[in-house]
């Protein structure tokens, strides 16, 4: 539970173009300040490829998505599998460039972060991630 003025948004209901920070809910620290969305086919395609760096409190949100690969990218990166709760069912520690993750039954969307973000917040499997919107 969030006890801040604004109110977290369900994972569906998340629009291109929105403004939104992803927050671990469990641990109650901040894993993404500027949260890039990408809900459409073509920006799912793309991702961070081409893109520089994610700074450290930056981060990628692809849905719907199940799985991703580093492929043709020059640097690390931290994943997080989510359901539709916003529950972790799977991460990955500084994923490095051409690997995949596998494909996860049950992960609605992916929450991609710059890489050392996830042992910096103590984020584990099992915790949960809100999203909140940025004025």
């Amino acid at each position: 539970m969030s006890n801040r003025e604004d109110p977290l948004l369900p994972l569906d209901a998340l629009r291109k173009h929105q403004r939104v920070r992803a927050r671990n809910l469990t641990r109650a620290t901040t894993l993404a300040v500027e949260l890039r969305l990408a809900l459409g086919p073509l920006a799912r395609l793309r991702g961070l490829l081409g893109r520089p760096r994610l700074a450290p409190d930056a981060g990628l949100l692809l849905r719907p998505c199940a799985g991703v690969h580093t492929f043709f990218m020059g640097y690390p990166i931290d994943v997080l599998l989510l359901d539709e709760t916003g529950e972790i069912l799977e991460l990955h520690r500084e994923l490095a460039p051409y690997r995949m993750t596998p494909l996860r039954v049950g992960a609605r969307a992916v929450l991609e972060l710059a890489p050392g973000r996830i042992a910096a917040t103590g984020t584990a499997r099992g915790d949960r991630v809100g999203f909140e919107p940025v004025a």
